[in-house]
């Protein structure tokens, strides 16, 4: 029985070689192998690059020059590392590893112009401009309440306070609940850790990006890499694939539906800015850039302050 079971081991690997070998759809070309050192070595996985193949820490440095500086708020928080080990998580899920080099590109640059808008203390006469400055903060600074809601699933913590922080800045004990399982982090009860971790910070904007807050709903990822297809409803609504669908993902009406206003130009201007940081150009920005006609996914609760806006 060992033998055979041997035997039809190594018969299935020679399978799984040689239709590795089949030249696609009758082309003579064969499969291209890579080599990556001693962690992979002459094999079509190889190839398949990572966050780390094309965005590395001096582009990190570009696109959150000021960061730093004495002024920043959150000054020696954030780094290049804390993404990447984040960002590494989720690259099996496909963040920044979905389609060819271009679309990863985008899509980091995507998710980065959310959160360098969203941390940002730039305004218009700032040195470097206004969208040198993201990841400036950490946490809100003034907060004028606890973000304490009712809620029997996430119930308050005594003595804890659910205003923003991170890099998509969390809000609301709910909110902090459901990402904190995600995580398998106990934000509910721990949320500082948001502004005490900066991998934690990194990570939960990632979850909160590459995870749809309802079923039958596409996720910030999908509506930006081509893995969702709007329904004819979706369509009424304007709500159609690209840059424009995540901030309807991530913020709802807040800031699409809204016309042209500020804040959704804000975040647009912090995406193309980094593609150019990139090397990849603003004119690769996709298709359906804005909102600003889009009905809501989820439309807000309107008594809530605008601060929920990333929740």
């Amino acid at each position: 029985m060992g033998r055979q079971m041997k035997y039809w081991g190594v018969m299935l690997s020679v399978v799984v070689i040689a239709l590795l070998a089949i030249p696609a759809m009758g082309k003579s070309k064969k499969l291209k192998v890579c080599d990556k050192g001693w962690e992979c070595s002459h094999s079509v996985y190889c190839c398949n690059e990572t966050i780390t193949d094309f965005f590395q820490v001096y582009q990190f440095e570009d696109l959150f020059s000021k960061r730093n500086y004495p002024v920043a708020h959150a000054v020696g928080f954030w780094d290049y590392h804390s993404f990447i080990t984040a960002a590494a998580l989720f690259e099996p899920l496909g963040f920044g590893t979905t389609g060819g080099k271009l679309k990863q590109m985008q899509e980091v640059a995507a998710f980065l112009g959310h959160v360098g808008s969203k941390t940002s203390c730039g305004y218009g006469v700032a040195t470097g401009g206004p969208m040198a400055w993201g990841l400036c903060y950490n946490h809100e600074m003034s907060p004028d309440k606890s973000y304490c809601d009712d809620n029997l699933v996430y119930p308050c913590a005594p003595g804890a306070e659910y205003y923003g922080r991170g890099a998509l800045p969390v809000y609301w004990n709910y909110n902090y609940g459901v990402i904190g399982d995600g995580l398998k982090e106990d934000l509910l009860n721990h949320p500082e850790q948001l502004q005490q971790n900066a991998t934690t910070a990194f990570r939960a904007a990632i979850w909160r990006w590459m995870t749809p807050m309802k079923k039958k709903q596409p996720s910030a990822h999908d509506v930006f890499v081509g893995n969702w297809e709007p329904t004819k409803n979706d369509t009424l609504s304007k709500r159609l694939p690209g840059f424009g669908a995540t901030m309807n993902v991530l913020y709802g009406d807040l800031v699409c539906g809204q016309g042209f206003a500020d804040n959704m130009n804000n975040i647009i201007s912090h995406y193309q800015h980094y593609l150019d940081l990139m090397g990849v150009g603003r004119g690769q920005s996709g298709d359906n850039l804005d909102c600003a006609e889009q009905e809501a996914f989820n439309p807000t609760d309107k008594s809530k302050s605008s601060a929920d806006a990333s929740s």
